[in-house]
């Protein structure tokens, strides 16, 4: 009898090696390396993009570009996310934690997408049809144009494809599917590369749109190879925790627009609902007259969203004074408290200091560093920033106050939401002008900054 051949993959990267390692030399993760057995491929390769695209090479001018035809979901937040609607013949993944609201928000297209007349085919690998019917009926979901199917085995699937010609495919999710010719269980490496990369195929060749779930590691990386993200063409990842009825949905590769718009919904019983105005609903509830709190403005993609930035500072009982920062980059905070014990001369060496943004969301642009100074220093010398006054800009290590993109839209969000002042910096006042119902107050150091902010 024939030896089989076996070889060992990592689960984290996908580096393949003949012998069993106890740390991946690839992404240096330990103990991730699985044992696999050697399977020859039965059918030659043949590309989606027809074999004359790979006969010779074409000038630019000479080749003719593909119509943009983007499918609205009725869902102005998932749109905005993929700059305007899902393109045919794409393949995109979300990802986020177990109940976030990922199969949710896919079935709630359907509804709208059902409506225009396109075919939807729903397949899920983790529950049966009954249970999506559930599903479909507490979110309201009455198209005739969906159907479910309740299957793993990607062959029965593709045959079931090409049987009903659906315009729409939904897979729930991607580490339940296999493939026959590979030997290896459903959820390795293997299994997930090679589906993914048939189903990328398909929807190429058909021209059929494809929406894969992606299971997430402890670490919030989708499990499996990170090769799985280059292969599709749009990544979408759901923030928020579950405990809180908010949900963040943000682009972290897009192959047809910008990566830096974010979708903002609520949980509720009748499914994720769209936030309209983010600004307003991260305010909601803040304290009035505490100290240690401080508005800020921050520009995600083309949107301003108002954030409220706390502090709380303490004499410390350990020889080691803590930092902790959530929402905002660690290292960061640690930055600006030495930027205050330097060109402003506060002892912080002997206190806890601890930051959060409100609402569970995570910024990491520079201009929360204004905010961020404030809240500290009003929590050290407990003194309260006006609620009604908005801070934001960049601080450098030597004090001073850089300016930041986008400066008009911040303040006119602030206007809009009854905001009195805005304390900016000094360059962006320049660009400003004709801008009524709230005052501008330009800084260019931090001393400045703070004498007019906590008072």
């Amino acid at each position: 009898m024939a030896k089989i051949k076996t070889k060992y993959v990592c689960g984290e990267c996908g580096y393949e090696t003949g012998r069993w390692l106890g740390k991946c030399p690839s992404c240096g993760m330990f103990n991730t390396m699985s044992e696999e057995a050697v399977t020859k491929a039965t059918s030659k390769f043949s590309s989606f993009m027809g074999e004359a695209s790979f006969s010779k090479p074409l000038r630019l001018e000479n080749i003719q570009p593909i119509d943009d035809n983007r499918i609205k979901t009725n869902i102005s937040e998932l749109d905005r996310v993929l700059s305007g609607g899902i393109v045919q013949g794409s393949l995109t993944l979300v990802g986020g934690d177990p109940g976030i609201g990922k199969s949710t928000l896919l079935i709630q297209i359907c509804q709208y997408i059902g409506e225009q007349g396109k075919r939807i085919l729903y397949v899920s690998g983790e529950e049966s049809v009954q249970q999506i019917k559930l599903r479909a009926s507490r979110l309201n979901i009455k198209t005739k144009n969906l159907l479910l199917m309740s299957e793993t085995n990607l062959d029965i699937i593709e045959n079931v494809i090409k049987e009903v010609s659906p315009e729409l495919i939904i897979i729930d999710s991607v580490q339940t599917m296999y493939i026959d010719e590979i030997s290896s269980a459903p959820g390795s490496v293997s299994q997930v590369r090679e589906c993914t990369s048939r189903l990328m195929r398909l929807g190429k060749s058909k021209n059929i749109s494809v929406f894969i779930v992606g299971h997430v590691t402890k670490d919030g990386a989708i499990a499996g190879p990170r090769v799985l993200e280059h292969i599709v063409d749009t990544v979408l990842y759901f923030e928020g925790e579950r405990r809180d009825s908010y949900r963040v949905l943000r682009s972290v590769k897009n192959r047809f627009g910008s990566t830096n718009e974010i979708g903002v919904f609520e949980m509720k019983n009748e499914g994720l609902v769209e936030i309209k105005n983010p600004s307003e609903y991260m305010l909601s509830g803040r304290p009035i007259n505490v100290s240690g709190s401080s508005i800020t403005c921050s520009i995600e993609g083309t949107r301003p969203i108002l954030a409220e930035v706390q502090s709380l500072v303490t004499y410390t009982n350990f020889g080691m004074p803590r930092r902790m920062a959530a929402g905002v980059d660690y290292n960061r905070v640690t930055l600006l408290i030495a930027v205050l014990e330097k060109r402003i001369g506060l002892n912080l060496g002997n206190y806890d200091s601890y930051v959060n943004l409100t609402g569970g969301i995570k910024i990491a642009e520079p201009s929360l560093d204004a905010a961020i100074v404030c809240a500290i220093v009003s929590s050290y010398k407990n003194k309260v920033v006006d609620p009604f006054t908005l801070v934001f800009g960049e601080i450098g290590l030597t004090g001073e106050i850089r300016a930041v993109a986008m400066s008009e839209k911040r303040v006119m969000e602030a206007s809009k939401l009854g905001f009195k002042t805005c304390v900016l910096p000094k360059e962006n006042l320049k660009e400003l002008k004709n801008i009524n119902g709230i005052d501008l107050v330009g800084v260019s150091t931090v001393s400045e900054l703070l004498n007019i902010a906590v008072t």
